[in-house]
């Protein structure tokens, strides 16, 4: 019977051991993922909504900032670093196009705007002053995850970019993998990351029509919908800069219904 008593003690203090290397493991994790946390933006001027949000992108894995007018969420852009800001259209003191239109004069993090549904007005504009992607109001918190890892994991292309090909280039253009930045003649051209992803495409491609479902699949990583007119403005938005860089404004060409296609000259070549 002591015997017994003995094992049953013994198996006790054992369990006691495995529990206490478990919690100290869970604590270990638990202290990582706060390490590894990404940071959101999320800017919005219904405190509901945005609680609703926070929450919820806060047990997806992200840490949160909060702000309810355009001021203070040009502030904290520019104060804090982000992976992604969310961003309302429609802000007390400043609206959201001009939160967008001073955030990209000092860096290109990337932004999702929220619009009013149906409100294509208000989303070619957010995309022609630097949008990166854009959700209707009221959007699912889950596409908007969706939305959020999509355009991290463009950004974080850079960190898994093959060493064995460092540099795109076709003529004068270069795309350069690693850094995710552009250059015409060894100009800089700022590119937003969903921009540099649409003529990354564009690049490995050069000299073939490729159509706007492609293009949206790829850089976008959705399907194309009707009245999407979110690759046009990004090319759009490519050809003005590139062309202030010095290129020709037919470098990238529209083939109506079928695509678009960056041109080639006889010396140019794409490497991928």
């Amino acid at each position: 019977m002591v015997a017994i008593m003995l094992r049953l003690v013994n198996e006790i203090q054992r369990i006691m051991t495995l529990i206490g290397g478990w919690c100290k493991l869970s604590a270990l994790i638990n202290r990582g993922r706060k390490i590894t946390m990404l940071k959101v933006l999320l800017i919005d001027d219904d405190k509901e909504l945005s609680q609703l949000l926070s929450e919820y992108l806060h047990t997806e894995g992200f840490a949160i900032d909060t702000a309810f007018d355009g001021q203070t969420a040009l502030e904290l852009a520019l104060k804090h670093s982000y992976s992604v800001i969310v961003l309302d259209v429609m802000l007390p003191v400043r609206n959201g196009f001009d939160v967008l239109k001073n955030l990209r004069q000092h860096n290109q993090t990337p932004v999702i705007m929220l619009t009013a549904k149906g409100d294509t007005v208000d989303r070619v504009i957010g995309l022609e002053i630097g949008a990166d992607d854009y959700l209707s109001k009221p959007c699912d918190p889950r596409e908007l995850v969706a939305r959020i890892r999509a355009i991290l994991r463009r950004a974080n292309q850079k960190d898994t970019a093959p060493t064995n090909i460092e540099r795109l280039s076709s003529g004068k253009l270069s795309l350069h993998l690693g850094t995710r930045t552009t250059t015409w003649d060894n100009q800089e051209v700022p590119l937003t990351g969903t921009e540099f992803s649409v003529l990354e495409i564009l690049v490995r491609r050069a000299g073939q029509v490729i159509s706007k479902d492609d293009m949206t699949e790829q850089a976008l990583n959705r399907k194309l919908t009707p009245y999407d007119r979110s690759i046009d403005v990004h090319v759009s938005n490519i050809r003005k800069k590139i062309t202030a860089a010095g290129s020709s404004k037919d470098l990238i060409i529209n083939v109506r219904g079928a695509g678009y296609m960056l041109t080639m000259n006889d010396d140019d070549s794409a490497n991928s």
